[in-house]
Order: C-alpha cells, then structure tokens, then sequence
C-alpha cells in the first residue's frame, strides 16, 4: 500500500442533507408527542434555568383541544417538574425517558426506586464535591450528571458514570452534555407506545418531535405505528427521524401554523 505523502490531507466527510421540514397535518388523524429540553424551550446552562414562552404554552393548550387531548409530553425530566415548566399540569405526559407516566386521566404511574440508587446518588455526589462544574440532578428515579459547565471534564463524567452505572445494576443514557444514570426497564418509545395503546390516543398516527439521542426509541416507535419523527437540530446520520426543523423557533412557528 502506498504511503499518504506529507502534503496529502483527509477528506472531510461530506455534509449531511438536512431533513425536509414536516408538512401540515390533519389533525383529525394524529397524535403529537413532544420532548421538552431543545425541543418547546432552549437548551440552558442548568436545568432551572428552562423556560416555556408564554405563547408557546397557550399554543400547546389550544393544540391539546383541538387534537381531543391527543397530545403528550415526553421528557427525561420528572413529571412534576414538566408540569411547573409548561403551566399544563392537565397534560398527558411521560418522565424520566418513560419510567414515569402521567395518563390522559390524569392517574400517574410511577415504579419505586431501584436498590442501587441510593448507593449511586453518594458515589456521583461525592463526585461533584471534588470536581468544580459538574452538576448532579436528582430526579429520584434516575441521577442527570451535567458537564455544560465543564466541558473539559466529559472524559471524567462519562467514565466514573459509567464504573458506578456496572457497579449498581443502572442503565446508562447518553444525551447533550449530560449522561444519566437510571433504573432500567423503560424508554420514550415504550412511553409513546403505551399512550398509543389507551384513549384518546388509540387508532391516530403519531408525531414525535424530539431533538437528542434521548429522542431516537420514540422516533422509531412513531414511524414504525405509520407516523413520522421530526428531529430538531443539525442533521444526524443515522436517525429515525423522517423529517427535520433547525431550532425551537421553528418548531414554535410550526406548532402554532397547526393550531390555527
């Protein structure tokens, strides 16, 4: 084999196609699902830092009736927390990627704790103490470690989750800056699946608009019941998602062009 001369460089890998933007849907026929984080509001520095603008939220309302109550939050924040952040206590809406459910009549299904969370929650505590810029978020059924402050301790995060995620039987989930350790036993597209197996959500095609890897098992599941994903975002190879919107602006005017 020829030896690569000095002056010879790589090829970049060529440029992804972005997605085509979703069309209009008729909304006699679908159900809506959407992530929060990156999706209806901006990813921030640290989670309290999220806001839903005010007439994002009305259109969500306005939505929801129109769809007959087809439309559901799925986030890997807890239930009670979306509810504060969207105003929209009444929502469907599944936590913590799916481990929490809040059905369409309001009865919130919630597993308890796994055994491992606890001794899981000291080692990453004690993690933060001596690491300056990371952050631990505890939603109960699973511990959010964030590196957004800290880019240059990714390495560390991922590595010391991963060594407490084998030592306490905890599934590990991967998204934007955070890697979270949680019970096993359950994703988004379990979530959207569940609501597309109950009313009002049963017989509807399903759109799942979501923006990280979190994103990706609903994606599938939605396409897979002869719906359509929509990812948010710079193109990703690889994805299950059918169409694409740049930015939560877009997905607020797209939202709102549906509720009209």
């Amino acid at each position: 084999m020829r030896a690569m001369a000095h002056s010879e460089t790589l090829s970049p890998a060529p440029a992804l196609s972005p997605l085509a933007p979703p069309p209009r849907l008729a909304l006699d026929r679908i159900a809506l699902f959407l992530d929060f984080d990156g999706t209806l509001a901006e990813i921030v520095p640290t989670p309290d830092e999220a806001r839903l603008d005010a007439a994002l939220g009305l259109t969500l309302a306005r939505l929801s009736e129109r769809l007959d109550g087809r439309l559901a939050i799925l986030s890997g924040r807890d239930v009670k927390t979306l509810a504060r952040l969207t105003g929209l206590p009444g929502l469907p809406m599944a936590g913590v990627h799916g481990l929490e459910r809040r059905r369409a009549g309001g009865r919130l299904q919630r597993p308890a704790p796994a055994g491992g969370m606890e001794g899981a929650r000291m080692r990453l505590n004690d993690l933060v103490a001596r690491e300056p810029g990371l952050l631990l978020e505890d939603k109960g059924l699973s511990l959010a470690l964030h590196y957004r402050g800290a880019p240059g301790l990714a390495s560390v995060a991922h590595s010391r989750a991963r060594l407490v995620a084998e030592q306490f039987g905890l599934a590990l989930q991967t998204g934007k800056m955070v890697i979270e350790l949680r019970q096993p036993g359950a994703d988004k597209g379990m979530a959207l699946n569940a609501f597309m197996a109950e009313p009002p959500f049963a017989g509807a095609l399903p759109w799942m608009l979501g923006d990280d890897d979190t994103d990706e098992s609903a994606f599938a599941a939605a396409v897979a019941a002869g719906g359509g994903a929509v990812r948010i975002g710079p193109a990703r190879a690889g994805t299950a998602a059918t169409h694409g919107l740049a930015d939560v602006p877009q997905v607020a005017r797209w939202l709102e062009e549906l509720a009209r």
